[in-house]
């Protein structure tokens, strides 16, 4: 079992390229990168994968239903209109917690409303590459799973 399955959806691929005044510099190897290590840290396991097709990250879902505790998805472009991935993420039992790098809500129109924040649990944004580190410690502490290492208010405050 996997304890968090992190989901990237289009473009995410040319994150340092494409438009770094609104994504930044910040590849998504180096967000992996990090991403990994945090996991290390949290003690819990961790997938990590990108696509630029609906149809994979839909499958991605249906695989971490059998064999994911928490799901992270940065759905990036999908969030504003895919009907059958935000139907994929409702059959998910666990915690399911949506990350965009940039503030959708202070974009423009084309990228304010997500539909897929109706199926989840939480959602983080605005925050940089930062906001998958917090979304691996949401994502722990719905699950119960912060270390006892870890300061008091970040395994203590109510979920």
């Amino acid at each position: 079992m996997t304890d968090l399955t992190i989901l990237n959806g289009p473009n995410l691929n040319l994150l340092g390229e494409r438009e770094p005044e609104i994504y930044g510099a910040t590849t998504l190897p180096q967000i992996e990168e990090a991403c990994t290590g945090f996991a290390k840290t949290l003690g819990l396991s961790m997938t990590f994968r990108q696509s630029n097709y609906e149809g994979q990250l839909i499958e991605w879902i249906h695989e971490a239903r059998k064999t994911g505790r928490a799901i992270i998805i940065n759905p990036a472009g999908l969030s504003f209109h895919s009907v059958p991935l935000l139907d994929a993420l409702k059959t998910f039992d666990g915690p399911i917690v949506e990350v965009h790098i940039s503030n959708i809500h202070a974009r423009d129109i084309h990228h304010r409303h997500s539909i897929i924040s109706t199926a989840a649990t939480s959602v983080i944004c605005g925050l940089g590459p930062y906001g998958y580190l917090m979304a691996m410690l949401s994502a722990a502490r719905m699950l119960d799973a912060v270390p006892d290492g870890m300061p008091a208010p970040l395994r203590t405050l109510p979920v």
